[in-house]
């Protein structure tokens, strides 16, 4: 069981969106108690990495079944703090699996390789640990994106100090540190820290911080981005996207329709990945437009824990008001509501947007809801050309009853991940995920990618003796 504090003075309440109910209640740290957490992540990190690779490959596999046991209480968490449906929850815990198992393999695999060298030395070049490694994680996905990064960092090393989102405190930051505690990791490798930007901006710029991995807004990235940058860390971004889905006119529009869904309804929107703009070939937009509208009025929605729902709330009041104001200004505009559009409370009906142009706000932002705007376009050129559109360059979909059309497509997408046939959430433990541009600098998570994240190069020469120079 996770143990979870009672609600009191001086914690920040652990809120259910779907009832305003308060589950618990976490401890809120300040900058100094994060130096101290650094402090003693950085002195317990220096007997981490001596520990045999293969004791610290134990570990992690401890770790899986470790989460193995505590499932069900897990899943529980997700579905009640952060909105998410149960098929959501158990997929979010099958992927953080995914992700122990993966990183257990890395501790046991070669970690450099021998130099030629003209002097008679023996040259090497070996991957030493970074040393600290802060992760800041997001709500939405909260126990998969804060693992994503400590996990393979751990295992091959480093010590490691999260800060999870105040509003997933528990099910971002205390399952993990619970799932490591009971696999035996020893203490202090693993700290967790809860609180606001202050927080985190203290665990960014902390001197003994090696490296930032960050997943969340692009706003948010570029400020931690220009503080590390700063200070010299390195730093990973995982940030937002506005993700096109290209619907070509050879397609099975009801499979089509049944994938675009997925991509834009899939956790109420609120995922980088979501399909944010449908880019559709004007000779079909019609029926496809029909189709998803019918699509998303059968969608139920309500509260995940206590009903089998399609769609959970939204995480929080700001995110609903920001929702419903970038629908209301594009209809403004001149765009037509298909099919939702309503708002209760947290609870925001799957949307379908038609007549969306390139200066509607429904285009232009990153919605993180439930809601799919729909661009006609009169050609292939037209839908790449407006597919490219964005600052943003994180993941798209081309849709087509042809998969060389698709593949020819997805050379012309400046996006750090492109699917043929499929919707746009997708992602696995062992592929290169990540974005360009204003979606961040990533595509380095995932198997063998994660030595260049989480290690550095280090030089080694031996001679037998010491010999005289010239001077």
């Amino acid at each position: 069981m996770i143990a979870v504090p009672h609600a009191g003075p001086g914690l920040t309440p652990v809120v259910e969106p779907a009832t305003g109910a308060v589950l618990g209640g976490l401890p809120v740290d300040d900058p100094s108690s994060v130096r101290a957490a650094v402090d003693a992540a950085a002195s317990a990190q220096r007997s981490w990495a001596a520990v045999p690779a293969v004791e610290r490959a134990e570990v992690m596999r401890r770790a899986a079944l470790a989460l193995e046991g505590m499932r069900v209480d897990v899943v529980e968490w997700i579905v009640r703090e952060s909105g998410s449906v149960r098929g959501k929850a158990a997929h979010e815990v099958d992927s953080v699996l995914d992700e122990i198992r993966v990183a257990s393999a890395l501790p046991t695999q070669p970690y450099g390789h021998l130099l030629p060298d003209a002097h008679g030395r023996r040259s090497s070049a070996r991957r030493v640990p970074l040393g600290v490694v802060g992760v800041i994680s997001p709500w939405n996905v909260p126990l998969l994106l804060g693992a994503r990064a400590a996990v393979p960092a751990l295992a091959l090393g480093n010590a490691v100090v999260l800060k999870p989102d105040p509003r997933t405190g528990v099910s971002g930051g205390l399952v993990l540190a619970e799932v490591f505690r009971a696999a035996g990791l020893p203490r202090d490798v693993l700290r967790v820290v809860h609180g606001g930007p202050d927080v985190g901006r203290a665990l960014t710029t902390a001197p003994d911080v090696a490296m930032v991995a960050f997943t969340g807004s692009t706003a948010v990235g570029r400020e931690i981005g220009a503080d590390a940058g700063r200070l010299l860390k390195r730093m990973s971004l995982e940030l937002g996207g506005n993700n096109a889905l290209l619907v070509l006119d050879d397609v099975d529009l009801e499979a089509a329709v049944s994938a675009a869904a997925w991509g834009t309804f899939f956790h109420q929107g609120q995922v980088c990945m979501s399909a944010g703009r449908h880019v559709v070939l004007e000779s079909v937009a019609g029926r496809y437009l029909d189709l998803l509208a019918k699509h998303a009025d059968a969608l139920v929605v309500g509260d995940p824990w206590r009903a089998d729902v399609a769609l959970g709330p939204l995480i929080d009041e700001a995110q609903a008001a920001r929702v419903d104001s970038i629908v209301a200004e594009s209809v403004r505009a001149g765009a037509e509501v298909r099919a939702g559009g309503v708002r209760d409370g947290l609870f925001y009906r799957p949307t379908v947007l038609s007549g969306v142009t390139a200066d509607m706000p429904a285009f232009t932002e990153e919605i993180f809801g439930p809601v799919a705007p729909v661009v006609v376009v009169a050609d292939e050129d037209e839908a790449v050309e407006v597919a490219n559109r964005t600052e943003y360059g994180l993941v798209a979909s081309v849709l087509t009853g042809s998969p060389e059309r698709g593949v020819a497509l997805a050379d012309r997408l400046a996006t750090g991940m492109v699917h043929v046939n499929d919707h746009t959430v997708e992602d696995d433990a062992f592929v290169p995920f990540g974005g360009w541009g204003a979606s961040g600098n990533g595509s380095r998570h995932g198997a063998d990618r994660s030595w260049e994240e989480f290690t550095r190069w280090q030089w080694v020469t031996v001679r037998d003796r010491v010999r005289p120079t010239p001077l």
